[in-house]
């Protein structure tokens, strides 16, 4: 398939109302309108329709998309994307290129999260005035705090989040505040503390929450999950 078939294709696939939605979610009009579950149904397709002997079609295939100012092509590219066939350059502008948060959680749940080298990225990215990159640093220590947290300072990292989440971007707080809560959830030493920290920051205490569903707000979400684990 070619980019221009891909985005034919994904042109079909729109329809007014995810357009609509998309707009609220902060997008702009430069998108289709294309249900998620599509997309994924259409990288399945072109997955399965290359052999590994034309895995190089399927990077240039990946690498068009994502060139494209389409948010819908750029879906479609992460989905497409090898991780292990990335550098650190490549991966680190990809990042930083970001404009809409639900790329920038796709783009870290299917291509950072795999990528080979995203340790050496981590810390930097944490560091960087760039919000996506911020939040994809964050996003990293949240799962490291969650599935293993050797070599990481809880201490330290709460002084960092009770610092600096009050004035972060809100692309950043979001994922700052996931770190602060895995802290809670994971480590008794420290619940007490990234408790206080939420309570007194109060990012996310009035965040709306569906029925059934856990508040984001720290002291709840900590207390809830500690409360499930038992």
């Amino acid at each position: 398939m070619t980019v221009k078939e891909a985005l034919s294709k994904l042109k079909s696939m729109g329809n007014e109302r995810m357009f609509a939605q998309n707009i609220k979610r902060g997008v702009d009009k430069n998108q289709f309108g294309v249900m998620l579950g599509d997309i994924r149904a259409l990288a399945d397709k072109i997955k399965k329709n290359h052999s590994p002997a034309s895995e190089a079609t399927l990077a240039t295939l990946a690498f068009e998309l994502w060139q494209n100012e389409i948010i819908e092509a750029r879906l479609l590219a992460i989905l497409l994307i090898q991780p292990n066939k990335l550098s650190v350059k490549e991966i680190d502008d990809m990042v930083k290129s970001v404009k809409f948060v639900q790329e920038a959680d796709w783009l870290n749940a299917y291509v950072v999260k795999e990528f080979p080298q995203k340790e050496s990225l981590r810390e930097k990215w944490m560091s960087s005035k760039n919000p996506w990159a911020a939040r994809a640093g964050w996003s990293l220590t949240s799962g490291r705090m969650s599935r293993n947290p050797d070599g990481l300072a809880p201490d330290q990292l709460l002084d960092r989040i009770e610092l600096e989440m009050p004035s972060a971007p809100p692309e950043v707080q979001w994922t700052m505040n996931t770190t602060l809560a895995q802290i809670g959830i994971n480590f008794p030493k420290y619940r007490k503390r990234a408790i206080d920290i939420g309570e007194a920051l109060g990012i996310y205490r009035d965040y709306p929450v569906s029925k059934g569903c856990t508040s984001p707000f720290a002291p709840i979400w900590i207390k809830e999950m500690v409360k499930r684990n038992g």
